[in-house]
Parts: C-alpha cells; sequence; structure tokens
C-alpha cells in the first residue's frame, strides 16, 4: 500500500474469540472524472446558494438545521447534539457471523469497496484468517454499525490481504425476473459455434491496465485544443456503421460464423460513450459556495492521450 495513503478508521475484526485488529481504506482514487465549472457569460463564477421557500431569503450556514420529513411538509427538526447522539451507535467491531462460499454472492449486491490492512500487533491473526479463507474458498459475512446505518459486509481474501465489500440489503436489488425476459430457444449447433466464439477470444484472466477511458481522452484532447484556441471539431464517430443488429432481423448462426470467420480478438469499443453528449443532466441541488473544489490544472496533449485521474479541467 502506498506510504501516503491515510486510514478512514482503526476497526477490529472479531470472528468466536478471535479480534484481528484492521485499518479501513478506501478502495478507490475519487476525482478521476472531468468536471466543468458553471460560469456567467463574462466568465465569472456562479454561487451557489440556499434560498428559503417561504421567505425567497439566502438562508447562511449557520442558520440551517436539518429535519426529517414525517408528513407532507411537516419536519421534525435535529440540532447538531442531537444528530451526533445518532451516530454513537457506531461501532469498531466488525463482528463475524459466517462463513459462505465466495460465489455464493451475487456481485449485484456489491457496494462500495474498502481495503484492510493489519494494525498493530495484528500481523498474525489477519494473515491466518486471510490464508483460512483462501484455502478454504469461503469468504466472511459480517454485520457493521457505522454513521448512524448498519452494513452488512463481505470479507474477503485476494493474493495481497483482505477487502471489505459492503453488500446491499435484498430490498435495494432489483431481480431480472422482474423484466419479463421471454427463454428463446437455443439450438445445439448455435451453442456449439457460441462456445467456440468464446474460446477464440478467451483470456486467462482479467488485466484491468489493458482498459483505457477512451472517451476521457478525447474530451481530453478537444480541451486541449480549445485552450490552444482551436475550433473542437466533433467527433465523426456518429458516420461509422452501427452494430450488426439493431431493429435488422439477422440469422444467428450466420452471425457466430462470421464472427469465428474473424481471427482478430475485439478491442474494447467507445462507441456507445459518443452519446453522452445528448445524455440528460441530472439537476444538482443549490449548496453552499464553500463545498465547490478549486480548479486543477489542466492536463497537457501527452496526458491526453494517456489520461491520468485529474479532479478538473481549467476552463
Amino acid at each position: 500500500m502506498a506510504a501516503s495513503a491515510r486510514s478512514i478508521a482503526s476497526l477490529t475484526l472479531s470472528f468466536g474469540l478471535v479480534n484481528v485488529p484492521v485499518r479501513l481504506y478506501s478502495a478507490t482514487e475519487p476525482g478521476a472524472d472531468i468536471h466543468f465549472n458553471l460560469l456567467a457569460k463574462d466568465g465569472s463564477r456562479l454561487k451557489q446558494q440556499y434560498v428559503s421557500e417561504r421567505t425567497r431569503k439566502v438562508v447562511e450556514r449557520k442558520d440551517m438545521v436539518k429535519g426529517f420529513e414525517v408528513e407532507d411538509n411537516h419536519f421534525v427538526l435535529f440540532g447538531a447534539e442531537e444528530l451526533k447522539a445518532l451516530e454513537e451507535g457506531s461501532s469498531h467491531t466488525i463482528e463475524i457471523v459466517s462463513f459462505v462460499p465466495l460465489a455464493s454472492i451475487d456481485p449485484l449486491y456489491y457496494d462500495k469497496s474498502y481495503l484492510l490492512a493489519p494494525d498493530k500487533r495484528g500481523e498474525k491473526p489477519y494473515a491466518l484468517l486471510a490464508e483460512a479463507l483462501r484455502k478454504s474458498g469461503r469468504c466472511a459475512l459480517a454485520k457493521w454499525a457505522w454513521k448512524a446505518k448498519q452494513y452488512v459486509v463481505q470479507i474477503r481474501a485476494n493474493d495481497d490481504g483482505l477487502v471489505l465489500q459492503q453488500l446491499r440489503y435484498a430490498a435495494e436489488v432489483r431481480s431480472l425476473s422482474e423484466l419479463g425476459i421471454p427463454k428463446a430457444p437455443v439450438s445445439k449447433p448455435e451453442l456449439q459455434l457460441a462456445l467456440q466464439l468464446v474460446d477464440q477470444i478467451a483470456a486467462d484472466s482479467f488485466e484491468p491496465d489493458q482498459f483505457h477511458d477512451e472517451e476521457k481522452a478525447r474530451v481530453l484532447a478537444a480541451i486541449e485544443q480549445k485552450v490552444k484556441g482551436k475550433k473542437v471539431v466533433a467527433s465523426s464517430r456518429g458516420d461509422e456503421p452501427g452494430p450488426v443488429g439493431g431493429g435488422q432481423v439477422i440469422d444467428l448462426m450466420d452471425a457466430l460464423k462470421a464472427s469465428l470467420g474473424n481471427k482478430q480478438p475485439a478491442k474494447p469499443s467507445s462507441r456507445a460513450a459518443s452519446k453522452a453528449t445528448s445524455a440528460k443532466v441530472t439537476p444538482i441541488r443549490p449548496g453552499p459556495a464553500s463545498s465547490r473544489k478549486p480548479a486543477a490544472k489542466r492536463a497537457s496533449a501527452a496526458q491526453a492521450a494517456t489520461p491520468k485521474p485529474r479532479a478538473r479541467a481549467q476552463r
């Protein structure tokens, strides 16, 4: 783990009479997206404010309180100390309740991921738990109360250590059965050709470094052109022929045979992302100006070709 990584919390994994002191780390790096600032036409920044629906006056942060809506437009108010008291149920102990086969948890239930590292005097029990999970092919299911919410979490082991995976509750996950997908018959010759196609472009493992955000690189390159005073040229990919299928009726066997005839493995396509400019933007409720983050320096053209995580592009 990078020396600069900072732990979020110090916790204890508990199973039986064994306690494993661990430190919790975020598993992902935020700020990799491209953000555009909202400006007035003269280039000045726009200040976000909260406005009272009743008085139409701006409300300062020091005058704000939080409330829970119990009926339509009726709220019970909570002060800072009361909100703090609600979080006092948080626990620094992650209680393992069972060990289940790793493959028994559908990834649809996966939520946010965290990394676990051993804390002081926790190296031996940490290594023991990780090795036991690897050898058994199982993962641990545990309960964890944190910040006024109880989570069901999965503890799984990879080659380097332990991962804590927050899981969604059953009521939060939709089922494919709700979509009413019709059962289409599949013939043995069709299945055989499909399996041959799978074998033709099969890989032994997932290599994340082989995939790059081509759309992000294109947008960063366009921004760099704009910064240099050049005209941003619209992507010509809209003129490319669409994927086979669409509204056409095709012969499945012919398509499988044609796919098998193409010995070149397909590269990850970014054509679908070209529709991003026409996608709806979800409006964000105005927030206080203090919540805005400063813009980062713009990336160079070389960085645009091989994008690195960046918080914002300078306008």
